[in-house]
């Protein structure tokens, strides 16, 4: 009689453990928090992942690439599954997809393109069409003048995507001699000083001339307009940037920043977290529905659209998704 309880206790153990639902672990590596939208990003996947049933271990390099490939591998060797990357240095960060994929593990690259390596997925905007929609909004305002450019880190994919877009519409128009490119600069990072030292520098040059520019984010912007309020010429140049933060909010509705851009950060995130979770479960992300070239594959990902964000339309786009509450502004 023995025989059959312990079949019957082996069973029901099967049972048990069958019942229990794998945890997915997730990594997710983060560049810096020292710009507002990333805390947003950050926040967002570790509640979707979360919230999906999964584990959610967080890192940040402070813009240390050497310190990002040392936090993927602790991951890696922690045991997580899948690695969500924003990616401190677009070619560095190949040493992460390598190492990932040694010990089976999958790499997101989220926001920024992972450069020359075999990564597995990419979810971001269109770049190339962010800088397009600044300078068409720009150009559409001031067809003729005299023109800046302060794009992003240099060893940040983005700020070339960016910069490939201005000029798309940009160069024509300096072809037919509308507009004078006065100068144009990528940074050492995405930091407010570098866009007030790059626009000081020229500012303070003999008879320096200044329509319009357009930079790579809002915090670059930010700068920008410190330098030309020093110069007496705050609210008289356009000004644009990108990642709608609300101080940039701010200065769209006090008249010194002309536009900025709203990514829609949320729909990144949950696609990514998404992503991220069916691929720990062995299962294919459904939605990625384009390829993107990252110089040594076709790599499988999803673009989601950008708006511009004006004074005429704060309450109908980031107000009217909760990015910023309009109380906020005031």
């Amino acid at each position: 009689m023995k025989a059959p309880k312990i079949i019957f206790i082996f069973a029901l153990a099967l049972l048990t453990m069958a019942g229990c639902k794998h945890k997915p672990s997730v990594g997710l590596l983060m560049d810096t928090l020292q710009t507002e939208r990333w805390e947003k990003d950050m926040t967002l996947i570790e509640q979707k992942v979360k919230e999906m049933g999964g584990t959610c271990t967080v890192a940040i390099a402070n813009s240390d690439a050497n310190k990002q490939l040392e936090q993927a591998k602790e991951m890696i060797d922690n045991g997580v599954e899948v690695l969500i990357v924003v990616a401190v240095d677009s070619k560095k960060a190949c040493e992460i997809v390598n190492y990932a994929h040694k010990n089976r593990v999958p790499v997101i690259s989220y926001d920024r393109l992972i450069k020359d390596c075999m990564l597995d997925y990419y979810i971001a905007t269109d770049n190339i069409e962010i800088g397009e929609l600044q300078a068409n909004y720009l150009t559409r305002i001031k067809p003729t003048g005299k023109y800046g450019i302060i794009g992003g880190s240099i060893i940040d994919n983005n700020a070339h995507l960016l910069y490939l877009g201005q000029m798309n519409v940009l160069q024509p128009l300096v072809e037919k001699g509308d507009i004078e490119i006065v100068f144009s600069e990528f940074s050492d990072s995405w930091a407010l000083h570098e866009g007030y030292k790059i626009t000081n520098n020229y500012l303070n040059q003999e008879n320096a001339e200044l329509d319009a520019v357009i930079a790579g984010n809002d915090d670059l912007a930010a700068g920008v307009i410190s330098a030309l309020k020093e110069h007496n010429m705050g609210g008289k140049v356009l000004v644009a940037g990108q990642d709608a933060e609300l101080q940039a909010i701010r200065n769209i509705v006090g008249g010194n920043q002309t536009i900025t851009i709203y990514k829609p950060i949320e729909s990144m995130a949950h696609a990514a977290a998404n992503a991220a979770i069916k691929i720990a479960h062995n299962k294919a992300p459904s939605d990625m529905n384009l390829t993107i070239n990252n110089g040594k594959h076709l790599v499988p990902a999803i673009l989601l659209p950008a708006q511009v964000v004006h004074r005429q339309n704060i309450k109908m786009t980031v107000v009217s998704e909760g990015f910023i509450e309009e109380e906020e502004i005031n």
